[in-house]
């Protein structure tokens, strides 16, 4: 599937067959959510997903889910939005645990990572978790794989980026503390 020109709403995109693109529903339109092959994961994006995913999920344990590429229902100034981020953290105080649906997230949770891909800048990055503020998600962590930084944006403070052992610590999501050392040497990028 190529992408859609055709105004849709967002029960339209959610019918629409799955094939090997992952689209984002974006102001009615369904748009891969990598444009060209230059944009798509290569070898730093997946092994910093798969840190992440592995150092978040250890810490989430019997406190909520951490999942990769689950898209989210949300909705901008009235107008939906389904973005796909890399990795999605909610609490089971926000979606219980026995929520057992295969479908797009329901509600906006507190935690969303997007990792730069090649091809992808950081203001473009900072844009979208600017978006997802907007839409209700309480954190959003931007990683870049090249800078080893990992800039966390919150409601109503400015973003703060976080490298080498400074540790990563948040009221929101108490008990967890990691550095960008650590996620990125668990990803095999630095000794």
């Amino acid at each position: 599937m190529t992408q859609l020109t055709t105004q849709l709403t967002l029960e339209e995109f959610l019918a629409l067959p799955e094939g090997d693109i992952t689209y984002e529903f974006v102001k009615g339109e369904a748009v891969p959510k990598y444009k060209n092959d230059e944009m798509s994961p290569k070898f730093f994006h997946g092994s910093t997903t798969g840190a992440l995913f592995t150092l978040l999920s250890a810490w989430a344990h019997g406190k909520g889910r951490v999942v990769i590429e689950w898209a989210i229902k949300l909705a901008i100034e009235n107008e939906n939005w389904m973005p796909v981020p890399d990795l999605t953290y909610v609490s089971y105080n926000l979606l219980p645990a026995d929520w057992l649906k295969d479908e797009p997230c329901p509600i906006a949770p507190e935690l969303v990572v997007e990792i730069i891909s090649p091809g992808q800048t950081f203001g473009e990055m900072a844009g979208k978790a600017a978006d997802y503020i907007k839409a209700g998600v309480l954190r959003v962590w931007v990683v870049d794989t090249k800078a080893r930084t990992i800039t966390i944006f919150a409601p109503a403070s400015v973003p703060v980026t976080y490298r080498d052992n400074l540790v990563i610590s948040d009221d929101l999501l108490l008990g967890l503390e990691l550095t960008s050392n650590e996620v990125f040497q668990r990803a095999g990028l630095i000794g």
